[in-house]
């Protein structure tokens, strides 16, 4: 299973000093899985410790935190010989050993040379951590490129890249998009359903449905066991609430996110703040701050914490905790259920980095996303889940903000590439955006 961090990885790697690698992310987005069969198959060794599976490795970093030190006791632990110049130290689920956290300080300070990747499920929970001593990336579920790799469908794949403007490229992405629509982008939701292409479509539907709810339901019970001084059953209110809320609007873009009826008794912004916090501190929701009149750089500067909102962080979740079933998603019905359309675009800019997302409302008018682009300007996004593209909104910011390009994101083969200001691209090329603002 291709995943795009590895690149980044193996730049690092290939550098002469380097900061430990920390790779952050939900639980079961593959993380042990790009650090020790795909990264590490690129060392001659790798070592692994797991402080969650193995809790007595937490020994290790007992006393001296100097990594001589550290990497001795290791190895006496383990059995395993580690060579620091040649071999990859993997220290899996590090949150739940607080002084190896603090080590990678020394890792970066007393040995830049060595290759240290750690990795965990609630590094934004952390009470101390080694700010500017290491180098961090965070891992999402699999994109929508991601998935096409996944396929192994290499024509599909190429057409892709090449971001191929023709009704046959068309007709196939879009496919695999309203497949990707009901899998989402977890791991072993995405290799159930490639692994059992031979099977009738109803049990391929029937695995991986499994999968989903075996999924969601560890979350559920790592609410209890992580929350800390967080209410756990109110972090699952606002979780169980976020598929509710985005699925109560049609047709129209996703709206903020409501405080009443959540839980009892509780109304304002201030009775979930620390719930929302732990939920998007451990990349389970994804957030989106609404402007409103003129949008101006930084638009970080205009948003209100208490307006914002909420998305899943995995569409295929997303359609499982709704229990919307594959067949709806693959016929017409989906058109009008413009929430996944934007929950999926929300991810795929997630995973290009732009987390927050910012949106943007003027009376009756909406644009789903603003998007800033590195000479400062401020690009906005349409997006319509099907093939009507009338965009009454997209038209009143033009006339109110008048900005150099807009995007419009379609169930649609697209505009001509001689198109350079008002352009029309297809759902699945969201990870292109970037390139033509």
């Amino acid at each position: 299973m291709k995943r795009t961090l590895l690149d980044q990885l193996i730049h690092w790697k290939n550098q002469a000093t380097r900061k430990p690698i920390l790779i952050d992310g939900a639980r079961q987005t593959g993380k042990t899985f790009l650090l020790q069969e795909l990264f590490g198959k690129t060392f001659p060794n790798s070592v692994r410790i797991d402080f969650l599976e193995t809790p007595n490795l937490k020994d290790a970093f007992d006393g001296s935190l100097h990594p001589d030190d550290i990497l001795t006791n290791i190895e006496l632990i383990t059995g395993q010989i580690f060579n620091p110049e040649t071999d990859l130290l993997i220290l899996d689920e590090i949150g739940e050993c607080e002084s190896a956290v603090t080590a990678l300080k020394y890792f970066a300070e007393k040995a830049p040379t060595y290759y240290i990747a750690a990795s965990g499920s609630n590094i934004g929970l952390l009470n101390t951590f080694p700010v500017g001593k290491v180098e961090q990336h965070n891992l999402r579920p699999l994109s929508f490129l991601e998935f096409l790799y996944a396929s192994e469908e290499k024509a599909l794949i190429k057409a892709f890249e090449a971001q191929t403007n023709s009704s046959a490229a068309h007709l196939k992405l879009f496919d695999k998009l309203t497949d990707y629509y009901f899998t989402g982008g977890m791991p072993e939701a995405v290799a159930t359903w490639f692994s059992n292409k031979n099977d009738s479509i109803l049990v391929r539907i029937e695995k991986v449905s499994k999968v989903q709810e075996d999924l969601i339901e560890g979350y559920r019970r790592d609410f209890g066991k992580y929350s800390g001084k967080v209410n756990a059953q109110l972090i699952e209110s606002v979780f169980n609430s976020i598929p509710s809320q985005l699925s109560s609007v049609m047709d129209e873009s996703v709206k903020r996110f409501k405080f009443k009826g959540v839980a009892e008794r509780k109304s304002r912004y201030s009775d979930f703040e620390s719930a929302i916090h732990w939920l998007t501190r451990c990349r389970l929701a994804l957030t989106c701050y609404p402007i409103e009149g003129l949008p101006r750089p930084p638009l970080a500067a205009y948003k209100k914490d208490n307006s914002v909102k909420l998305f899943l962080f995995d569409v295929g979740l997303l359609n499982r905790m709704l229990g919307s079933n594959y067949k709806e998603l693959k016929q017409q019905n989906y058109e009008y259920k413009g929430y996944i359309a934007e929950n999926f675009v929300q991810q795929e800019l997630t995973a290009l980095g732009v987390d927050p997302s910012y949106s943007w409302n003027d009376a009756r008018a909406e644009i789903e996303f603003l998007l800033t682009n590195e000479d400062g300007k401020i690009i906005p996004v349409e997006v319509k889940s099907g093939k009507r593209t009338r965009a009454k909104s997209l038209q009143s910011y033009i006339t109110k903000c008048q900005p150099h390009k807009t995007f419009k994101l379609t169930g649609t083969q697209g505009s001509s590439e001689l198109e350079q200001t008002n352009i029309v691209m297809p759902l699945y090329y969201v990870m292109y955006l970037t390139q033509k603002w």
